[in-house]
């Protein structure tokens, strides 16, 4: 997981023929601050549990999607802790749901799926992207869940 030469177009020339921009998943926040861009979702720490999402998406029509966080700018390992600063300061939630829309100008992808990781990433979507800038919104288990991997592949 913690190779990130597979979004290296010099080292994976067929990259570009996988990604997908018609399919965000995602995440609540990042946990801690990234070193390089793409670097959530590809964690190197042994606990990490986002192996989980490749196991699970692996030869489906979802594999390729890209992947992102509702949350960015705030970084925080609890998501109760990241919740209730959520509640004290919804601008925060206003500016990440402004920087979410960003992202989908930039990808220029249109009413996308969305795959939300988790309840909470979910309600945050539902309650602040209007339902013309996604095709479909979808809450899927979160990949922290305590599941086996062979499990995993079976879940999505």
């Amino acid at each position: 997981m913690g190779d990130m030469s597979i979004l290296d177009l010099d080292s994976n020339p067929r990259l570009l023929e996988v990604l997908k921009t018609n399919i965000i998943m995602v995440g609540l926040n990042i946990s801690r601050s990234l070193a390089e861009p793409f670097r959530n979702f590809h964690d190197s720490n042994p606990k990490a549990n986002d192996f989980k999402i490749r196991y699970a998406f692996q030869n489906t029509p979802y594999y390729g999607a890209y992947m992102t966080d509702i949350i960015k700018r705030v970084e925080m390992v609890n998501s109760k802790e990241l919740l209730g600063r959520l509640k004290e300061h919804p601008v925060l939630v206003e500016q990440n749901i402004e920087n979410c829309r960003e992202e989908l100008r930039d990808l220029n992808c249109t009413a996308p799926a969305i795959l939300a990781f988790g309840a909470e990433a979910y309600k945050i979507i539902y309650n602040n992207l209007r339902s013309g800038e996604y095709s479909r919104l979808v809450k899927l288990t979160h990949y922290s869940h305590y599941i086996s991997k062979r499990n995993t592949e079976k879940r999505y």
